[in-house]
């Protein structure tokens, strides 16, 4: 190297070593120069964003310069130039350029006698006095699309002082959006995005405790600092920084607020969750008067006393148009409240609060005044609940039943005649209740002899009953259906055993799973599959109908699956072409629903332990649900993992750390989701020398990723979802489970186009023998010296 090249090679290095201050007079110019944060954690420096030509003053992640995190001159962006940043003796920051017309292209308007710039590892940009280190300006007090721990988002009414997050323009743009994620303080507090007037998504009110509409995995879970006025206003909400942790919430331009966190490595972003979720979280997804349900089909339904306000259009499932009183309320004659439980509140268009309030007093309030639809008790943790009516119609109203999320009761206002009309029906039941008891009693003073040779019996037939909270089908009845057990009836066959289809009635067809004496299973699979089933609930689930346990009978009753298991199909030559792409991506979006479910959103936290294309159902309409929870374990409270000397579950869709090691947790269940994935989309099973993650994820290094795809939908696939399923796919099957994605996660970025994806690392690959992948699994032998095996 000559001696003007070694100069210009010291003069780049001396100009690309940064500092964390910048005193009085000095500048950061646009030639590389850049200002870090003490533990370089951040960078403040110009940048160009995407596509763009244009320079921005801004701060980004030192380990992902892609991630910004606030820009100083969002509107005003230096084009073909070079910009500098100044600190003034006077304190106050300029960025100029000596060619633009203005020369000032932003200023931060602050002003004292002996400034220092920083830039601290929170990411905030300061102006501090050099010599009491007070701050006399901050980024943090001008939030762009980003919010950092220990950075606020305020909305105080009584100083008019609003900080909230505006979204870029696009990922080449960082001009204020369309969008804006903001604190509400119209009646009770809430946090909500809106596009000029129009509101996309609101959390739900804020109960003295909670935001009441946030699903488990969001704010609830995260340590948070925050502010309130004397009315009991949340004026301001912040997270409190901590150094072992990097995290950012952000609105995209396409209006969602995501939570992303750094991994372990801090060579990557994890998708922690995003915001609107489901349909359900979209701002009134169901029209006026009508009530999302996110667990049913269809989603939207009208509250009692209500019918659709368009009948044709509610059919077509277009439900905006919402729903309209009838009978209509003729407050002269008497109106009544209905008591709903878990709902969201609707939102505070018209609305009256009184924090003082008792809850009959709120009652009587409402009903003097003919106007008031509905009335709650707006503080589930103070001792005065206060009184919280609405006008109107009722907006944005979400049924949390079955949910982990909060939701107190809502009074709202019907015709006395429905009141009396369900009135009528509870009366009939008591009536019909007490016409049985009586002739039971009859019964049993006849036949009193055999009861009491039966009571021991009858005691334990209750317990099970008990025990099972299910229905109990005696023998004969399930040996009666299915034909005394037929070879005819049979339509499969498990590791807990041969399955039936039974017909209790002409219309009522049942699948019966009988447990076999060498199953494998024992009675403690057959309690946990009974026991955790009972209490679920989900589209995305197989529905159980009851069970039978005489003798030595183990045997349980679901709904009759039409179009057998998942499996069936896809690994078929034949029938494979009867699921064309759109069927296959709604089959793994309610995969991906039905294990969101079990891991976060029901109210146990399920790890299933053996997903699999033949545990996953097909109903006459082809949707998904998941069955078979003879291996589900269910976590308490905080508990995160567990570990057995007892692997069980099926090769090829184990984790590595459960297969090898005992220990399981939910990103055990993302491992067999993420092969299930890739099942799909290539209508080939996970197993061969060269596995199919193995195959998938080579080519997707390549960029042939399509290549893996089945041949039989390539006249119906869509492009991206297929390259974003594989993707996907592959992050779920990445050897480390850190680096796997929550199942949040994975449905969010399988049903969006536009969201950055980490890059997948190696996939947990395992040298096995050729046979058949349910039956044995090869492994280590120091893995087997503690591990009992026991393939499905």
């Amino acid at each position: 190297m000559g001696l003007f090249g070694a100069l210009c090679f010291i003069t780049i290095f001396i100009s690309s070593i940064a500092a964390d201050t910048l005193s009085a007079g000095q500048s950061l110019v646009d030639d590389g120069e850049v200002l870090l944060s003490p533990s370089q954690v951040f960078e403040l420096g110009f940048f160009s964003p995407g596509s763009s030509t244009s320079r921005f003053l801004g701060i980004w992640y030192k380990a992902t310069p892609d991630v910004v995190v606030w820009v100083a001159n969002r509107q005003n962006p230096i084009s073909g130039l070079t910009g500098v940043l100044t600190l003034s003796e006077t304190g106050n920051l300029l960025l100029t350029s000596t060619q633009a017309e203005p020369p000032i292209i932003w200023s931060s308007n602050s002003s004292l006698s002996t400034p220092v710039l920083r830039l601290l590892d929170t990411g905030n940009l300061v102006v501090v006095d050099n010599e009491n280190a007070t701050y006399f300006w901050q980024s943090f007090d001008f939030p762009g699309d980003t919010r950092l721990p220990g950075m606020k988002m305020v909305n105080d009414p009584n100083t008019g002082l609003d900080k909230h997050l505006t979204s870029w323009k696009s990922p080449d743009d960082p001009s204020p959006g369309e969008f804006v994620f903001k604190i509400e303080n119209h009646g009770l507090s809430q946090l909500s995005v809106l596009t000029g007037r129009r509101k996309t998504y609101r959390s739900g009110p804020w109960d003295g405790a909670q935001f009441t509409g946030l699903p488990p995995v969001t704010y609830r879970d995260i340590e948070s600092e925050r502010q309130f006025s004397g009315q009991g206003e949340l004026i301001a909400i912040s997270e409190a920084y901590s150094s072992s942790s990097i995290m950012r919430v952000t609105l995209s331009a396409s209006g969602l607020i995501q939570r992303h966190m750094m991994n372990e490595e801090r060579d990557g972003w994890i998708l922690a969750f995003s915001d609107p979720y489901d349909v359900c979280t979209k701002y009134g997804w169901c029209g006026p008067n009508g009530v999302c349900k996110a667990d049913e089909q269809p989603v939207c339904e009208c509250l009692r006393g209500f019918v659709p306000r368009y009948q044709k259009q509610w059919d077509a499932m277009a439900w905006s148009g919402g729903c309209a009183r009838v009978p209509p309320l003729d407050c002269h004659k008497g109106d009544g409240f209905m008591q709903f439980k878990r709902y969201k509140f609707p939102d505070t268009l018209s609305f009256e609060m009184n924090a003082s309030m008792s809850s009959g007093e709120c009652l009587h309030e409402c009903l003097r005044n003919c106007n008031c639809t509905a009335y709650a008790a707006p503080y589930l943790v103070s001792e005065s609940a206060g009184c919280l009516m609405w006008f109107g119609d009722l907006i944005d109203v979400e049924d949390f039943t079955g949910d982990l999320r909060a939701g107190p009761s809502i009074y709202i206002r019907v015709p006395i005649s429905e009141l009396e009309n369900r009135r009528k029906k509870r009366v009939t039941i008591i009536l019909a209740s007490a016409a049985c008891n009586l002739g039971m009693l009859g019964l049993g003073l006849s036949l009193g002899v055999i009861i009491f040779r039966m009571r021991r019996k009858r005691q334990a037939y209750m317990k099970k009953k008990e025990e099972f909270e299910l229905p109990l089908f005696g023998l004969p009845t399930i040996a009666a259906a299915t034909n005394n057990f037929s070879h005819e009836n049979m339509i499969g066959k498990g590791g807990f055993g041969p399955v039936y289809k039974g017909n209790l009635s002409a219309e009522k067809v049942i699948a019966v799973k009988r447990m076999s004496a060498n199953s494998g299973q024992g009675d403690q699979e057959f309690k946990t599959e009974v026991t955790l089933i009972a209490k679920l609930q989900h589209r995305n689930l197989v529905r159980i109908m009851g069970c039978c346990i005489e003798r030595e009978e183990k045997i349980l009753i679901y709904e009759y699956m039409h179009n057998k298991s998942l499996d069936y199909f896809i690994f078929d030559q034949s029938r494979s072409s009867l699921l064309d792409w759109p069927k296959r991506f709604d089959i793994i979006m309610g995969v991906a629903r039905g294990l969101l479910y079990l891991h976060h959103d029901s109210r146990l936290k399920i790890i299933h332990r053996d997903l699999k294309t033949s545990n996953i159902l097909l109903d006459e309409n082809l949707n998904a649900k998941i069955s078979d929870f003879g291996l589900a374990r269910l976590f308490e409270g905080d508990q995160t993992m567990a570990s057995t000397k007892r692997v069980v579950g099926t090769y090829g869709y184990m984790a590595p750390e459960y297969a090898f090691d005992g220990k399981f947790c939910v990103k055990t269940d993302v491992f067999s989701m993420g092969v299930v994935i890739l099942e799909i989309v290539s209508g080939r099973k996970n197993r061969g020398f060269k596995n199919l993650q193995e195959e998938a994820w080579l080519l997707w290094k390549e960029g042939r990723e399509l290549e893996v795809m089945d041949p039989c939908y390539s006249s119906s696939y869509v492009e991206w979802q297929v390259k974003r399923c594989i993707h996907v796919g592959l992050l779920c099957v990445q050897k480390e489970a850190c680096k796997r994605p929550m199942m949040p996660s994975v449905l969010l970025m399988l049903s969006t186009e536009d969201t950055v994806l980490a890059e997948p690392k190696k996939p947990g690959f395992f040298l096995h023998s050729s046979s058949d992948s349910t039956s044995h699994m090869y492994a280590s032998t120091n893995s087997l010296t503690n591990t009992d095996l026991q393939g499905r």
